[in-house]
């Protein structure tokens, strides 16, 4: 169990040691991702910054979701999306959540650009992985933008999950693999949603770039 997210984020960056000090490059998945990603950037003396990918949620059940796009407009399709969904359905969602991706961009990041990916190190992080499909976009993102390396560092995730996820990548780092997983929230012992105000505000304490 963790006690909140910055004592998941403590204990992430002493997995992560290796990195100190090796010019990587910290991003965040907002918004539940932000205070782990702090405290892991701020142990190994790196870049820090936001990465925006979006849930892409049913419309008669928005607590699931058949995928995730990121900022570039890069996403992951289920591949029984199209059995739920029309393809004008699936598109006016992706506008849908571009639409709020742009307003986290303007408010969480002030409208500053993505740091530079190619060719550096990249620690993905987030506060857990339940489906993998927010992170799965951002992965994308990585690749397009040609990242030397790309790591994925978590709390949590199931093991089926951290499996598929790390095909994707250079390296995986997950803390817990409980082996009843049903939510990322069962691992904390203080959970709750992140506003906007509390990203901001950690965001204000640097080093962001």
């Amino acid at each position: 169990m963790f006690e909140d997210r910055k004592d998941a984020g403590e204990k992430l960056a002493k997995a992560l040691e290796k990195y100190k000090n090796k010019n990587v490059l910290v991003l965040a998945i907002p918004k539940g991702g932000v205070e782990v990603a702090y405290e892991v950037a701020k142990h190994l003396n790196a870049d820090f910054s936001l990465l925006i990918s979006r849930k892409l949620p049913l419309p008669d059940n928005p607590e699931s979701g058949f995928g995730a796009i990121a900022e570039d407009g890069s996403a992951f399709i289920s591949e029984d999306a199209e059995l739920l969904l029309s393809k004008d359905e699936i598109d006016k969602i992706k506008i849908e959540q571009i639409q709020e991706i742009k307003r986290r961009i303007k408010v969480l990041r002030e409208g500053k650009s993505l740091p530079e990916i190619s060719k550096r190190t990249v620690i993905l992080i987030d506060d857990g992985l339940a489906m993998g499909s927010t992170m799965r976009a951002a992965i994308e993102l990585c690749k397009k933008k040609k990242a030397g390396k790309i790591i994925v560092a978590v709390p949590v995730s199931s093991k089926n999950v951290k499996q598929e996820i790390g095909k994707l990548v250079d390296e995986i780092i997950v803390l817990e693999t409980p082996e009843f997983f049903q939510a990322v929230a069962q691992v904390y012992k203080n959970w709750y949603d992140v506003s906007d105000e509390e990203v901001f505000e950690i965001m204000k304490r640097g080093p962001v770039v």
